[in-house]
């Protein structure tokens, strides 16, 4: 078998940076299943705040959203859910998440998501010089201009980091 090479191919997510012309540097690590940004910032030698992780989540009426946060926080369902108008916010199931987003779990990116759907990112990482996302497979993530998540992507600002 041949060696294991460090270009991946295209995917909906490199596709849909391609198509609206968002430059991107591509990071490819050994994925580790549960590893999370914590394993990918170790392998990439990056600091895990700067590791954005991409999650699918659903409103008390089930439909889903995406919100963008730093690797070493979580979210506050409680928070994100008063900003944005619901009574509730939870994580959807993997099954559901992957339905909803096209992604396998561990290589979910916002970008070329199968459903459109609305995209919050935690503030504080728009602050960032640069960051690393999922480029939509496990063990590879595209690093881009966080200024990105808003102009191109649409991502509105909330403050829901714990």
């Amino acid at each position: 078998m041949a060696k294991k090479e460090k270009h991946v191919s295209e995917t909906p997510a490199t596709q849909w940076l391609k198509a609206h012309q968002v430059a991107y540097t591509e990071h490819v690590y050994d994925y580790v299943d549960h590893g999370g940004t914590a394993e990918s910032a170790r392998q990439l030698g990056r600091p895990e705040h700067e590791v954005v992780k991409t999650l699918v989540m659903q409103d008390d009426k089930a439909e889903p959203l995406v919100v963008l946060m730093h690797g070493d926080k979580q979210v506050s369902t409680k928070n994100l859910a008063r900003v944005i108008g619901a009574k509730s916010v939870e994580p959807c199931k993997p099954e559901v998440a992957q339905r909803h987003s096209g992604f396998l779990v561990g290589g979910t990116s916002p970008f070329g998501t199968r459903k459109a759907m609305p995209v919050y990112v935690e503030a504080s990482v728009l602050e960032l010089p640069a960051i690393l996302i999922n480029g939509g497979r496990r063990g590879y993530l595209v690093g881009i201009d966080p200024a990105v998540l808003v102009s191109v992507l649409g991502a509105k600002p909330v403050s829901c980091a714990i």
